[in-house]
């Protein structure tokens, strides 16, 4: 029997090390590097860090074209950290907050030549714990060794990567009987992932037909929207007018699906928020953090439906992505129900720079 950690286990135990503030040793392609979120990285660990070797930092490509800094590597930057620059310099290349009171940065200097997996790897690490994509890394030598010695977790790139971009299994948990507002015949069914990541919903409406198209949304969690009734989406009306037409229509399946802030996590979706303040729109915000429009997996919404015995869909969306998700992953969408509710003041604006920039049918 191996009591070892595999490396699901691994990449899950480095997601929390790098929300502490804890580096992580990466390997692969023959080098290795120790590498370390740039949210949470403190004086006394830039310190250690900078003992080590010569410093860079990994950013995207979109974050790279904000600070104009050279894209050598096709979808980040690595860009060097002068001797003379400290944590708050380097933290303000990863967060856009002063970026109109600052806006000039550098020069900057970006690497080119050689790999630049390792840096690859700590974006997606970063990304994957719902922090801002950033990371300072610093090439190491012996770094079996030295983790060894550190007690700090090792990640291979060549076994971490295909489970970066891969879905993660599915398993059902928990389910029970649920009356609501919508319809007393509800049901809440719990799916945990194998990565350790946040848990998903399917919420059952009556006893929907397996053999028929069921009427489903794929809905991503919105704390703001769906709690706080926040006026600047338009979650919460999608979320209650989704399950108020199931019970009307008396079945139905709403995967509630832990991908907040379109999959980039509540205190970015809050820092996205406060750039949108200073004038960019909803795309434009995440850009500047260093995201894509939308980086939520809807290939979780199909394994559920999937283990729920559902094959065929009656889409509730406005999404053109969703649909093409679920027909790419053998879930046949036999038609696209609109779910046009919530407009209001303050979120007009934001819907139509979805239907814009991102082919939101409204």
């Amino acid at each position: 029997m191996s009591l070892m950690p595999t490396t699901i286990e691994l990449l899950a135990r480095a997601r929390v090390d790098l929300r502490m503030g804890l580096p992580v040793v990466l390997t692969g392609g023959g080098s290795a590097a120790l590498a370390i979120a740039v949210e949470a990285l403190s004086e006394p660990r830039l310190a250690e860090m900078r003992a080590l070797g010569d410093l860079s930092l990994a950013l995207t490509a979109r974050r790279a074209e904000t600070l104009k800094a050279r894209i050598y590597d096709e979808d980040i930057s690595r860009v060097t950290v002068p001797v003379d620059e400290g944590l708050t310099w380097i933290q303000s290349l990863a967060d856009p907050a002063d970026d109109l009171n600052v806006p000039l940065k550098g020069p900057l200097t970006s690497l080119r030549g050689g790999s630049a997996d390792l840096h690859r790897l700590a974006i997606a690490l970063v990304k994957s714990a719902r922090l801002l994509p950033a990371a300072a890394l610093v090439p190491l030598e012996e770094p079996a060794g030295f983790a060894a010695a550190h007690g700090l977790t090792t990640i291979s790139q060549s076994a971490a990567e295909p489970l970066l971009t891969a879905s993660s299994p599915l398993h059902p948990v928990a389910a029970a009987r649920l009356p609501m507002d919508a319809a007393e015949a509800g049901r809440l069914h719990i799916f945990r992932p194998d990565d350790g990541a946040e848990e998903h919903y399917a919420v059952e409406i009556g006893r929907p037909d397996r053999s028929k198209p069921v009427l489903a949304r794929l809905h991503s969690a919105c704390f703001t929207g769906d709690v706080l009734g926040s006026l600047k989406c338009d979650c919460g009306p999608q979320l209650r007018g989704a399950l108020t037409q199931m019970g009307e229509a008396g079945s139905g399946v709403l995967l509630y699906l832990n991908q907040e802030g379109r999959g980039i996590g509540l205190a970015n979706k809050m820092r996205a928020y406060s750039l949108q303040d200073q004038g960019f729109d909803t795309v434009e915000a995440n850009h500047r953090l260093g995201f894509e429009d939308d980086e939520r997996d809807f290939r979780l919404g199909a394994a559920i439906l999937k283990k729920l015995g559902f094959s065929k869909v009656r889409l509730l969306t406005n999404n053109p992505n969703k649909i093409a998700m679920m027909e790419k992953t053998g879930i046949e969408v036999a038609e696209r129900v609109a779910l046009k509710v919530g407009e209001n003041a303050h979120n007009r604006h934001y819907l139509a720079t979805k239907a814009r920039k991102s082919g939101h049918m409204l």
